[in-house]
C-alpha cells in the first residue's frame, strides 16, 4: 500500500485559521432550479441570496431556447473563438449586444472573472498603471495584479481621491470601476469619473455585471442612467450570470480595442468558447430583457426594492444607501451575522452571511437580493422574519 498523504502543515493551520474566526466557507446544493422556492437539503426555503435579479434562470422561453441552440449548433464549442469555436449564435449574440448598447463591437467571455483578467491584464503593464474603487470587485484587482501593474485605489465612489491618485501618476492608464458594487449594491459615481478620465486622457472601464439588465432604459445598466455610452466608457464589462439568468460574459468595446484584446487577451485566445447553446438562451434574455415583460419585471423589482426598504428603516440595523436589487444588511460580528443567518433559516428564510474577506473587518452581513421572481408574499415574509430575528431580545 502507498503511504497517506500527509496534508501540509500551513493548510491545516490556514483552515483552523478561518474557523476559528468564522469565516470558513461551504457550499450548499440546491435540489430544485434556480428559483426563489427552492430546496435545499430537503428542506424548502425562500432564498434571498440570488443574482438572479429578473427571475429569468428558469424562464421558459430560455429553457427552449437553449433546446433548440443545442438541436442546431451542438453543446460545446469545441475550440476557441480564434481557432474553430466562434459559431453563429455567438456571432448573433455578439451582434446583438452591440446594437442594444451602442457599441462597435462585442467579445464574449466564458465568466466575467476572465473577462476582467483578460481586458486589464492586456491593456496594463508594468508602465501603464491602473487605478481603481477601493470595493472593486477581485477580479478586477486580479487583473492588475496579473498585469504586474502598479495599482492604486482610491477611496470608495471618490472622484477627488482617484484625482489625487493620477495627480501622482506620471503615466496614464486604466480608471476602473464596478457600476454597481457587489456587496453594497450602490453606484458609482460614472459621470464624475468619466469626466475625470477624459480630462487626463486615462482609459476608463466600467465593470456592470450587477447593472445591466436591471436598470436604465430597455435595461442597458447602470452607464444609462448617466446617458454615457462608447465615446466616454470605452471599456463596459456585462455577464449572462445574473439578470440575463444564463452564464457568461463579454465586454463591450471599440473596433480597435475589439481587435487588440483579440491578439491580447490571454483568457479570451487561449480559453474554449461557451456552449453554443448557452449563446442561445443568452439571446432570449437579451430579446426578453427589452421586450415590455423586460420592463413588467423591472417595475415588479423596483416595487421589492422600496417595499423592502420602507420595512427595514425602523429595525435596529445599518441598512446601506443602496437602491439596487442588492439590500446588505451589515450584522457586523462574523459569529453574529452566521447566528442571524441560521435563525432565518429556522423561519424558511435562506440568506447567507457575507464574512472577511469578502467584506471589510467588522462589516458582516446579510446580502439580501430581491428579484422579480419574489411574490409580494414571499417580500412579506422576509421583512417578517428579520423584523423578529432582530428585534428578538
Amino acid at each position: 500500500m502507498k503511504p497517506a498523504f500527509n496534508t501540509p502543515s500551513w493548510v491545516l493551520a490556514a483552515l483552523d485559521e478561518r474557523r476559528r474566526q468564522d469565516l470558513m466557507r461551504h457550499t450548499v446544493t440546491l435540489d430544485s432550479p434556480q428559483i426563489p422556492h427552492t430546496q435545499i437539503n430537503g428542506r424548502p426555503y425562500t432564498a434571498f441570496c440570488s443574482n438572479d435579479y429578473l427571475g429569468l434562470a428558469n424562464h421558459p422561453l430560455l429553457i427552449r431556447a437553449m433546446q433548440q441552440s443545442a438541436e442546431e449548433y451542438g453543446v460545446g464549442g469545441g475550440a476557441s473563438h480564434l481557432v474553430a469555436g466562434h459559431l453563429a449564435p455567438h456571432q448573433r449574440l455578439e451582434e446583438a449586444l452591440a446594437d442594444w448598447l451602442g457599441y462597435e463591437r462585442v467579445l464574449l467571455f466564458s465568466t466575467g472573472y476572465m473577462a476582467n483578467l483578460g481586458v486589464i491584464s492586456a491593456l496594463a503593464n508594468t508602465q501603464r498603471p491602473v487605478i481603481q474603487d477601493k470595493l472593486n470587485h477581485a477580479s478586477l484587482i486580479d487583473g492588475a495584479q496579473l498585469a504586474q501593474a502598479p495599482l492604486r485605489r482610491y477611496l470608495h465612489a471618490d472622484p477627488l481621491s482617484a484625482k489625487k491618485l493620477m495627480a501622482k501618476s506620471e503615466q496614464s492608464g486604466l480608471l476602473v470601476t464596478d457600476g454597481v458594487f457587489s456587496m453594497d449594491g450602490d453606484i458609482a459615481p460614472l459621470s464624475e469619473l468619466s469626466t475625470l478620465a477624459s480630462l487626463h486622457d486615462w482609459t476608463f472601464m466600467v465593470d456592470d455585471a450587477h447593472g445591466l439588465g436591471c436598470l436604465g432604459k430597455e435595461g442597458r445598466g447602470s452607464l444609462a442612467l448617466s446617458d454615457l455610452g462608447m465615446t466616454q466608457v470605452p471599456l463596459l464589462m456585462g455577464t449572462f450570470g445574473k439578470a440575463f439568468g444564463t452564464s457568461g460574459a463579454f465586454v463591450a468595446t471599440t473596433q480597435d480595442f475589439a481587435d487588440y484584446l483579440t491578439q491580447f487577451a490571454r483568457p479570451y485566445v487561449y480559453t474554449t468558447s461557451m456552449s453554443p447553446a448557452m449563446a442561445g438562451a443568452s439571446m432570449a434574455a437579451l430579446q426578453l430583457i427589452c421586450s415590455q415583460e423586460g420592463e413588467d419585471r423591472r417595475a415588479k423589482l423596483t416595487g421589492h426594492i422600496d417595499y423592502f426598504r420602507q420595512r427595514m428603516k425602523d429595525l435596529p440595523v445599518e441598512l446601506m444607501a443602496s437602491e439596487t436589487a442588492i439590500q446588505p444588511v451589515v450584522i457586523g460580528d462574523s459569529s453574529a451575522a452566521l447566528a442571524v443567518s441560521e435563525q432565518l433559516k429556522a423561519l424558511g428564510v435562506w440568506c447567507t452571511a457575507i464574512r472577511p474577506p469578502t467584506v471589510p473587518n467588522g462589516k458582516a452581513r446579510l446580502r439580501i437580493t430581491l428579484s422579480a421572481g419574489h411574490s409580494t408574499q414571499d417580500l412579506v415574509l422576509l421583512c417578517d422574519a428579520l423584523e423578529q430575528v432582530l428585534t428578538a431580545k
